[in-house]
């Protein structure tokens, strides 16, 4: 068996959007296009409409980090946050061309950086939300990134990460990267424990608000929504609706899934 050529991140999306297989994957990711047509979606879907609830709406300075392609970028700015999109790869597919793209075709005023998490070119206090949609498991130092988001946060200032990939033990990353679509291809993925995620955050001196498991949130949920699950549950169950599930349910399995690489969402503030 040949061993791909690792390549780089945009090229490995590329490869995913030419398999017809990978299509509902790919829409699920928002990597298609048009981007302000995935964008959109992004905007209108379950897992926006939580973050929404979790962060609320501006005005304020929000700080999307690791912001890719820029779906987020815009659904911030939809929700009237002057927002600076931090993404490093200039990539007009992935990155930070993409996003400049969008912006000016959806006619939002956005600041594009291309920098690095792990040393944010702003002064501190500045950003009222910092938003971290699949980042923090990216971070090649995950103590000096939360480090840094601590710094530019302001007094009350809330970082949001979500969607970040969890792992049992260390022993268990190699199953979850063996098993992700793209790693294969670009070799850019990773996981960290529930308290590697938390020693880092609360080492930055962030007071951790909320820690949601993957059946806690739409966030985490998405494409799926806890309304879907609770149906699906209730017709296996033979049950006359989805009412008769409580939310207690989904989030006591939730805490005891050990799936390599499931999904939760970080909220805390600073003091």
């Amino acid at each position: 068996m040949t061993v791909p050529t690792k390549s780089s991140w945009e090229a490995a999306v590329l490869r995913l959007r030419n398999q017809p297989d990978q299509r509902r994957l790919v829409e699920a990711c928002f990597y298609d296009d048009p981007l302000l047509v995935a964008a959109q979606r992004y905007l209108a879907c379950s897992e926006w409409r939580a973050v929404r609830a979790l962060i609320g709406v501006g005005p304020g300075r929000a700080l999307d980090v690791g912001a890719g392609r820029g779906i987020a970028t815009f659904a911030l700015a939809h929700d009237n946050w002057q927002v600076t999109a931090l993404e490093p790869d200039p990539s007009a597919v992935v990155g930070a061309a993409a996003i400049r793209a969008l912006a000016q075709e959806a006619g939002l005023s956005v600041n594009v950086v291309e920098e690095w998490g792990e040393q944010l070119p702003f002064e501190g206090g500045r950003f009222a939300v910092v938003h971290c949609r699949q980042v923090l498991h990216h971070a090649r130092d995950l103590s000096r990134f939360c480090g840094e988001v601590a710094r530019v946060l302001s007094p009350g200032g809330v970082l949001l990460a979500t969607r970040e990939h969890v792992i049992s033990s260390r022993d268990d990353l190699s199953r979850f990267l063996g098993g992700h679509p793209l790693h294969k291809f670009y070799g850019g993925e990773n996981a960290y424990t529930i308290e590697e995620y938390l020693d880092a955050i609360r080492g930055a001196g962030l007071i951790v608000e909320s820690v949601l498991n993957p059946l806690e949130s739409d966030i985490n949920a998405y494409p799926d929504s806890l309304a879907d699950i609770k149906r699906r549950w209730a017709r296996k169950a033979y049950l006359p609706s989805a009412a008769f599930i409580p939310n207690a349910a989904l989030s006591w399995l939730g805490g005891r899934l050990n799936t390599p690489g499931r999904l939760f969402t970080f909220l805390a503030r600073k003091p």
